[in-house]
């Protein structure tokens, strides 16, 4: 019986999140399946994955061939790194405390390198957010100084014919304090 680490698809339309799941090659994608070993989820940035991997290592040690993209996703996690230094060690090439010390090396760089992009897309989140902030205070000033002109002009609009209609009532007075 082949055994094939894939993916399985769940969630809703255009929205997939998928499980890593260790299942017989005849069985349909979303079908039967032997473990779930954990979940996908591409819909973020960096896409989520996360699964047991120690129960990940046991499978592709016991012959369970992934599929491509469960293969980026061991390869990504360091799985298949963990294979080969283990294929050097049972065959004498190095020391268990060597591909143990290999491994956690290169864990910890792949991690630092992870959280730089974290930051970064976070920063640039960030930056986005203060431009368009900006942005929209220069349009909410544009438009009160644009209501100011109107009030302004509609002031002065107003002005001289408050003018005019003063005028004649002040000679009105006039007229009647001569005859008296």
């Amino acid at each position: 019986m082949a055994v094939k680490i894939r993916l399985a698809r769940r969630g809703r339309k255009k929205a997939a999140i998928y499980d890593i799941v260790v299942a017989d090659a005849r069985s349909p994608r979303d079908g039967k399946f032997i473990e779930k070993l954990g979940t996908y989820n591409p819909n973020s940035n960096p896409a989520f994955i996360d699964f047991n991997e120690d129960k990940a290592f046991q499978w592709v040690m016991n012959g369970a061939q992934p599929t491509d993209t469960v293969k980026a996703m061991l390869s990504y996690r360091g799985i298949l790194f963990k294979k080969h230094l283990q294929v050097g060690v049972a065959k004498g090439a190095i020391t268990q405390e060597t591909a143990d010390a290999r491994f956690n090396e290169w864990k910890e760089a792949k991690e630092a390198k992870i959280e730089e992009k974290r930051q970064k897309l976070g920063s640039e989140k960030e930056a986005k957010r203060a431009t368009a902030l900006e942005a929209e205070r220069k349009v909410k000033e544009a438009r009160a100084e644009a209501i100011r002109q109107r009030d302004a002009e509609k002031a002065a609009a107003n002005a001289p014919a408050e003018e005019a209609t003063e005028a004649p009532a002040e000679g009105g007075e006039e007229s009647t304090e001569e005859q008296a």
